[in-house]
């Protein structure tokens, strides 16, 4: 912090805050940032299970789609409007979106189960199963 003051003539306290708090949604790549949407992937003998952090949200705010082979997860919090009352705020962020897309591969959008609990997102992937290649006998003339 007491280097990007030296840098920058326009510090502002409470944007620098938010920087140092929630790294991720300010997009830094540097050691102080965390992913957004931090995932683990378990594989068991029939499935994948990710775990997707989404601290936060309300279950109606998350999308699962999948698309060509992309599972997309997209979740997206809006603040609402108090019907016209107006308060005082100098800086507000509580509304923000973010989505990730991992590859799972050919499977049926319904075979995959997702149940949200406690700001984090349980996705089950079955694995593809793969078909035996049957013995084709081509009959000569």
């Amino acid at each position: 912090m007491k280097h990007e003051l030296s840098r920058n003539n326009n510090y502002d306290f409470f944007e620098e805050a938010m920087h140092d708090f929630f790294p991720a949604f300010y997009g830094y790549s540097d050691r102080r940032a965390q992913k957004y949407m931090r995932t683990d992937i378990k594989e068991t003998d029939d499935a994948y299970r990710m775990e997707v952090e989404l601290p936060g949200m309300d279950k109606k705010d998350i999308h699962i789609d999948l698309k060509d082979g992309y599972l997309s997860i997209t979740a997206n919090k809006s603040e609402q409007s108090d019907g016209g009352k107006k308060d005082n705020y100098i800086h507000r962020e509580r509304s923000f979106s973010c989505s990730r897309s991992y590859y799972v591969g050919d499977i049926r959008k319904e075979d995959i189960k997702a149940k949200y609990e406690n700001g984090i997102l349980n996705v089950c992937i079955p694995k593809e199963v793969k078909q035996k290649e049957e013995e084709h006998r081509i009959e000569i003339e």
